[in-house]
């Protein structure tokens, strides 16, 4: 290629770690190739006072990117697989999805304590409402706080006592080098991870020249997981106003997907898990989003509906 490749991203250190983590690997597999980061500030980061079910979702933190993408002014965006809605825009594909980083919360507290010794009134701070069901759901003496901003806004919130604890990716610690004092891992199969955390989608245009470039990063075993785990989410109707969780398990041929669906208080909480080989990732996922609605998760989702 006599142009660079162009790559979208959004301008958080985090953000940028990752696509710079791509630029890296495509330059490294490539000879002579030439890559270079667009970095674009997005609807998500620019409003930073509401929750994200108020302005419309998670959608916003790519939105602006995708817009790029389709008019051709980058040539593939690494996006958080977590920021990504359940459908993509008509014309746009994930071409691929490296190796997934560690997916499990860490909660992060003043003096060390755990979730289940955190006392009454304990502030913290979240913008998830997965984050806050499960929070509430395992200790109903906390007070969750709308909290956002990038990695290192959330800890210096709560070094400076705008919040006693806050919940974080561990891939995002991880990867910014991060090892925040009195952390504590959360079990991944009690406070069940976000879809797709973890990972990052690396996002072209349908069959454009930046696909064979990318397509030597995608990662079998994630991709698979990622598959179940976004299908469970596409037929759970899932936006970012509805807590919803899911973490895919590939085993030899097998995937094991296990899931929830809540009610933003933590009081009504559905759980499951569902099992198939990895060439119908996809139907497990809907399998168990199936077996979720009619267990109650339906009843739980048109309450949320006519809130």
């Amino acid at each position: 290629m006599t142009q660079p490749l162009r790559i979208g991203t959004r301008g958080s250190a985090l953000a940028l770690w990752q696509a710079g983590w791509v630029k890296t690997q495509l330059e490294n597999l490539w000879s002579g190739l030439r890559v270079e980061l667009v970095p674009i500030k997005t609807s998500g980061d620019k409003i930073q006072e509401v929750s994200l079910a108020q302005i419309g979702g998670k959608g916003l933190f790519v939105k602006e990117i995708e817009e790029a993408l389709l008019a051709e002014t980058i040539d593939l965006a690494v996006h958080s697989v977590k920021d990504l809605p359940a459908e993509l825009p008509a014309g746009l594909t994930l071409s691929a999805i490296p190796e997934r980083e560690d997916p499990r919360d860490v909660l992060i507290t003043r003096h060390g304590e755990t979730l289940a010794e955190l006392p009454a009134g304990t502030r913290v701070g979240t913008s998830s409402l997965r984050r806050q069901a499960l929070l509430l759901h395992l200790n109903p003496g906390v007070r969750v706080e709308m909290l956002r901003g990038n990695v290192d806004t959330r800890l210096r919130k709560q070094r400076e006592g705008v919040v006693d604890a806050t919940v974080l990716a561990m891939a995002g610690l991880k990867r910014l080098g991060l090892t925040p004092e009195h952390s504590q891992v959360l079990d991944e199969q009690v406070f069940l991870p976000a879809i797709g955390q973890g990972a990052l989608g690396i996002e072209t245009r349908v069959n454009d020249k930046a696909v064979a470039f990318v397509l030597p990063l995608h990662h079998q075993a994630t991709v698979i997981a990622v598959s179940a785990e976004r299908a469970f989410l596409n037929h759970m109707g899932g936006s970012c106003r509805t807590p919803l969780a899911a973490k895919g398990t590939v085993l030899n041929d097998r995937i094991q997907l296990a899931a929830l669906v809540a009610s933003p208080d933590g009081r009504h909480m559905i759980r499951g898990d569902h099992e198939g080989p990895t060439d119908m990732a996809r139907q497990v996922g809907v399998i168990l989003a199936e077996k979720l609605l009619a267990r109650g998760g339906k009843e739980i989702l048109e309450e949320l509906a006519r809130a």
